[in-house]
């Protein structure tokens, strides 16, 4: 028995000597910073349910030469000073990338925090221009710019509301002033002067006053610049106060959430999006992905996440490597292809081919608009 239990023992310390001779592969920490909750919590859900799928996904094909990404998710509520805290954890937790962050202003403020430590980021969301006009070298956005989106809006207003008064309202936001800055200064050059301009607190519950200014000026278009909570609510109560125009906005109304809050007053309701990316040929992974995660239909903001979440891994995958100064060089320096298409950077970090097309909410879903 002695000699049976000595035997044994040996052929255990070998066993142990050879595992422990060949190394754990590490993990590779990548941050993703989004508005998780708050008023427009809704956009965080799906755009952090693209990155997880796309994540998912290179994992399970064996990551990087083995090493896999462990993603670190956290809240920063779309507040620019919670975005500079977020970001402050992130470095700290000594992650290589960051997906994210959502809204313009905190992915403005956190940007700063990751150029001064080398970390490359890339927002699929955030469309303000002052993110890429500061001239760092980490920074790219895997979508349009406010420029590009209020500017397809405004001309659109000036052609096919030609003869319609308009206004021109926001929600004092980075991302929303932005988008109405630059939709406004589109129709004043196509030779459309808005009758009216106003603005509105995030969150605010009555828009009686806005409402009836808009109603005595006789108001027929209404260009909003922010999210799909704060236009939702203004519809629907102009509906029950009698005021039937027509109200147009950016990508943060693409939320299933705006029908959730207007019913069928939201009707006939334009926004300007990216192209529906569930009906490339090149998004079928993701669809499934999307189909088993049981959460419902995805809207475009898990897609273009998804997207970002693919131009990282290969990055990282041209670069050999998940170093930081080598996946910021290869996201300069390469095309990438995602469910959304071929994405390639300027030197700004800006998409070089961004699209924005028309949408329009007719029975419970974003519609193409035809124009």
């Amino acid at each position: 028995m002695r000699s049976i239990t000595r035997a044994a023992l040996a052929a255990s310390v070998a066993s142990f000597v050879v595992t422990a001779a060949v190394p754990a592969l590490a993990e590779i920490p990548v941050g993703v910073a989004l508005g998780l909750t708050g008023q427009i919590a809704a956009i965080g859900e799906q755009s952090r349910r693209g990155v997880t799928a796309a994540i998912e996904a290179f994992n399970e094909k064996g990551g990087l030469d083995g090493e896999k990404i462990a993603l670190q998710v956290e809240d920063d509520a779309c507040d620019p000073k919670q975005g500079v805290a977020v970001a402050n954890k992130l470095v700290s937790s000594g992650v290589v990338a960051v997906v994210g962050h959502m809204c313009t202003g905190p992915t403005i403020a956190a940007s700063s925090v990751y150029s001064e430590e080398g970390i490359p980021m890339i927002s699929a969301s955030a469309t303000g221009p002052d993110l890429t006009e500061r001239g760092y070298d980490n920074v790219f956005r895997a979508t349009g710019r406010d420029d590009q989106q209020g500017s397809v809006a405004g001309a659109m207003i000036a052609e096919r509301f030609k003869d319609q008064k308009a206004a021109v309202v926001h929600d004092k936001q980075a991302y929303g002033r932005g988008l109405a800055d630059e939709a406004k200064k589109a129709m004043v050059e196509a030779g459309k002067t808005p009758a009216m301009e106003a603005s509105i607190t995030p969150g605010e519950q009555d828009f009686s006053a806005l409402i009836s200014r808009l109603k005595q000026e006789g108001i027929e278009v209404v260009y909003f610049g922010g999210y799909y909570n704060d236009l939702g609510q203004i519809v629907r109560q102009a509906r029950q106060q009698g005021l039937n125009a027509t109200f147009i906005g950016g990508d943060g109304l693409s939320s299933t959430e705006f029908w959730a809050i207007t019913g069928e007053a939201g009707k006939g309701t334009l926004f300007t999006f990216t192209p529906d990316a569930s009906q490339n040929p090149s998004a079928k992974a993701a669809v499934d992905a999307f189909k088993a995660d049981g959460k419902g239909d995805p809207d475009n903001f898990a897609y273009y996440y998804y997207a970002a979440g693919q131009v990282l891994t290969q990055a990282m995958e041209k670069a050999g490597s998940s170093d930081p100064e080598a996946v910021r060089k290869a996201l300069r320096g390469n095309s990438f292809e995602t469910v959304v298409g071929t994405m390639e950077f300027d030197d700004k970090g800006d998409l070089k081919a961004p699209q924005f097309v028309f949408y329009k909410w007719e029975g419970g879903k974003a519609q193409p608009a035809g124009f």
